[in-house]
């Protein structure tokens, strides 16, 4: 067992912190559902990990696709000052399929940018598989003008992303990371609401993510 590589990517994975990461061991191990432990002080909110995988073992990825779920929210409301009262809205299907599409092709890219995994359609035993979850998406823009006048916002919307690391041949979750984050600027500075503004902080959220996900490939040593 090479505690010192899962910790590398726990690091890589979840962010630099201050403490770094830990993996909990012990009989105060706190462990999930299906055997993975607890990382403390990961920038993911939730992140977990098998203490007994070697991950520089691993060489090859198989992108494994994403799923996107959008919670339910009504369409229209019964007046204007129900509509003006609500705090999340009614995402069109063409703006889920939009979301769907840029969020697939900025993690493609960001993991066709590895310079320490190579992508391939192959099981192996040297070959991991990523997947995604990225669900309860809602969106803070109102779909219309509510009065008259600007709309200023601090959000844009917000979701909660899971990403697992799967050994390819056991099928086995050896690593997961989880957080829910809200699409907006550094700071939480207002931004006037409008189809480009809200776009372009939609994808600097998954941007981050897909980055974040990427170099904690780059950072897991090749095997010694």
């Amino acid at each position: 067992m090479k505690i010192h590589t899962l910790i590398i990517l726990a690091i890589a994975f979840a962010g630099c912190s201050s403490p770094g990461p830990t993996i909990q061991t012990g009989e105060d191990a706190e462990i999930s559902f299906d055997g993975l432990h607890r990382v403390d002080n990961a920038r993911f909110r939730s992140a977990w990990a098998n203490p007994e995988i070697d991950f520089s073992l691993y060489s090859k990825v198989i992108p494994g696709g994403a799923e996107f779920q959008f919670r339910p929210v009504d369409r229209t409301s019964r007046s204007m000052r129900a509509r003006s009262s609500n705090s999340v809205f009614w995402i069109s299907d063409a703006n889920q399929a939009r979301l769907v599409e840029e969020t697939t092709e900025i993690f493609a890219e960001e993991l066709a940018n590895s310079t320490r995994f190579e992508i391939t359609d192959t099981k192996g035993d040297d070959v991991i598989i990523i997947r995604g979850v990225i669900h309860d998406i809602v969106s803070t823009v109102p779909p219309e003008r509510i009065g008259r006048g600007e709309i200023f916002l601090s959000s844009v919307g917000e979701a909660t992303i899971v990403i697992e690391v799967i050994d390819s041949m056991s099928n086995k979750v050896i690593f997961r990371g989880a957080e829910r984050r809200a699409a907006q600027r550094t700071g939480g500075q207002a931004i006037r609401a409008n189809s480009v503004t809200t776009w372009a902080e939609v994808r600097r959220l998954m941007r981050q993510w897909a980055s974040t996900m990427r170099e904690g490939l780059d950072s897991v040593p090749v095997e010694s």
